[in-house]
């Protein structure tokens, strides 16, 4: 199945790809309202499982309570309504769930209250990606740039927690332009100038003495796979704690790799054009990502809990 013919679910009807569309005018499309969470799917022993499922979608009711938008859904709702849309989309690989406001409205305050709920289940390359014009290229390690100009991660603001579209308009003209300089990838840093995270990623590093080390979490995204590697680590005995840095001190650490739902466990070789440790994936980095596929993909029993089979019995 390709992006025509897939159905996207909307408020509870399952609605062809090409009409799943908003006026231009709607409050979501002129003022960044929109929230959203964007998960995996993956081909296990037992079928499609969507990988963490119930944490994204707790993820997803705490961008709605932090922006103000009144859900119509509960969790189980939500959830039953993902394993529907995967079911009918055979070979989805990931999931994107979406609340917002389609009314078209003059205020930033909406007289329309309503929330649309709609659930994408697709292939982003074959549906998303190969129907795009331009080049699309992922390293498999990283050439990672520092945007210290713009301090994109402040608590006096939307916080670092909502996945709301607004939130990642600076994100993008920051790593648009360091793609022009010839990075692949950027970090943010929070007002105080320490290292947050990256525009869709989370950062961790290895010290000197071992420790795995990632930023506190009161000021950046509660990534899903973040989680996912913290528990890994302690699962594995691997020393880990939860620490501020700021940026010439990362760049001095012999491990730095990003993670994300896209990204998986992702390595940096060099930060703005230095070389990280080897100028290869460190060995931590490496046993991490090997657990993490196999969890994901079904075939660590230890966390089996961790996917959410959508095959029918």
């Amino acid at each position: 199945m390709t992006a025509p013919d897939r159905r996207i679910w909307i408020d509870g009807s399952l609605v062809p790809w090409e009409q799943a569309t908003v006026h231009v005018l709607s409050h979501s499309l002129q003022r960044g309202s929109l929230i959203f969470d964007y998960m995996s799917v993956h081909e296990t022993p037992r079928g499609a499982g969507v990988f963490r499922l119930g944490d994204h979608v707790d993820r997803f009711l705490r961008s709605a309570e932090l922006v103000g938008l009144p859900l119509a859904y509960d969790k189980a709702e939500i959830m039953d309504a993902v394993v529907e849309a995967v079911r009918a989309n055979p070979g989805a690989k990931a999931v994107k769930v979406n609340g917002y406001l389609a009314s078209i409205e003059v205020d930033v305050v909406p007289m329309d209250e309503r929330v649309t709920l709609a659930i994408a289940a697709y292939d982003p390359l074959e549906d998303v990606i190969r129907r795009n014009p331009g080049e699309y290229e992922r390293r498999p390690a990283l050439r990672l740039w520092i945007e210290k100009a713009r301090r994109q991660r402040r608590p006096d603001i939307v916080p670092a927690q909502a996945k709301v579209a607004a939130n990642y308009t600076s994100p993008m003209a920051a790593k648009w332009e360091a793609r022009r300089n010839g990075f692949d990838e950027i970090l943010l840093v929070d007002d105080a100038g320490f290292v947050a995270e990256g525009p869709t990623t989370n950062v961790f590093w290895v010290d000197e003495a071992g420790t795995l080390r990632t930023p506190p979490e009161d000021n950046v995204l509660l990534g899903i796979t973040r989680m996912a590697v913290i528990e890994i680590a302690k699962h594995e005995g691997i020393p880990f704690e939860e620490s501020k840095i700021r940026a010439e001190e990362l760049m001095e650490q012999p491990e730095v790799f990003l993670t994300g739902t896209t990204a998986g466990v992702w390595p940096v070789v060099s930060i703005d054009e230095a070389p990280v440790g080897a100028g290869e994936m460190g060995p931590l980095a490496q046993r991490l990502r090997t657990r993490f596929l196999a969890a994901s993909s079904g075939e660590d029993p230890a966390f089996h809990h961790w996917l959410t089979f959508v095959d029918e019995d």
